[in-house]
């Protein structure tokens, strides 16, 4: 399995260079660099996390993230998904591996239809408790508040995308759950579609001990907008090591993102 994810990730670096791009545009680079722009679009996330459990092994997931705008007059609301769904290698003695749904995450960021220089968003994210196995997500609906800012000057994009998540309801002998995440993009576009980017997400579960609070990311990647005919398609590739994180979680990830744009 980490060998056939290995291949895709240099099969797609090589193939990347290869594709030529003359008619694509960096404002819709930045668009789809942009969790908040009044674009649709369609991303496959696929991620292995590395050195996981006490017996060191990988989690691999896809995370299909479709985005879908409504325009409400002078207002956009942007629809988020995240559909986890993941395969578990064995992560301690006695176990086997799992393969299933995890649980699905909506946001509802509510933006200004006309941007400003700031662009900017705020809404609810709400957490299902989707799982397929216990392993794979936890029984009880959560949900808080999510906000997004961000700005693009020049050849730039940055920005952060927080919210902090409370349990509302579910089994009671579940764990609660209560957490915090925030997500920094920086890019820098360059010429042809190609730019250089950073997305890592810090993570805080305020359940934890105060040793095994943080998960602290530090990397980063390359990607490239291209066109396959009139449909445009964004790939990027990126590398984390966990500067800090809990005991028996994974120490480095990579990540792979296909996403495909449906420009209005």
């Amino acid at each position: 399995m980490l060998f056939r994810f290995a291949m895709i990730i240099l099969v797609s670096i090589v193939w990347l260079s290869s594709v030529t791009m003359a008619d694509e545009t960096e404002d819709l680079a930045k668009q789809s660099q942009n969790p908040i722009a009044n674009l649709i679009s369609l991303p496959f996330e696929f991620k292995a996390s590395f050195n996981a459990g006490s017996e060191n092994n990988t989690i691999y997931s896809m995370d299909v993230k479709p985005v879908y705008p409504v325009n409400l007059g002078d207002w956009l609301l942007i629809n988020r998904f995240i559909v986890p769904v993941i395969y578990q290698e064995k992560l301690e003695e006695g176990q086997g591996s799992k393969f299933g749904l995890g649980d699905i995450n909506y946001q509802a960021f509510f933006t200004p239809a006309e941007a400003g220089d700031i662009i900017w968003g705020f809404g609810p994210s709400i957490y299902m408790p989707t799982n397929s196995d216990d392993r794979l997500g936890v029984d009880q609906w959560s949900a808080g508040p999510a906000a997004v800012a961000l700005a693009t000057p020049g050849h730039w994009l940055f920005g952060i995308l927080a919210q902090n998540i409370w349990s509302i309801t579910g089994e009671d002998d579940e764990p609660d759950v209560h957490f915090f995440s925030a997500q920094l993009f920086i890019n820098y576009n360059l010429d042809d579609g190609w730019y250089l980017t950073s997305s890592p997400t810090f993570v805080a579960n305020w359940e934890a001990d105060s040793d095994n609070t943080w998960t602290v990311p530090i990397g980063g990647g390359v990607g490239r907008l291209v066109r396959f005919g009139n449909q445009p398609v964004d790939f990027k590739v990126q590398s984390f090591w966990n500067a800090e994180h809990p005991d028996n979680t994974s120490d480095w990830s990579v990540q792979l993102q296909v996403k495909f744009l449906f420009p209005k």
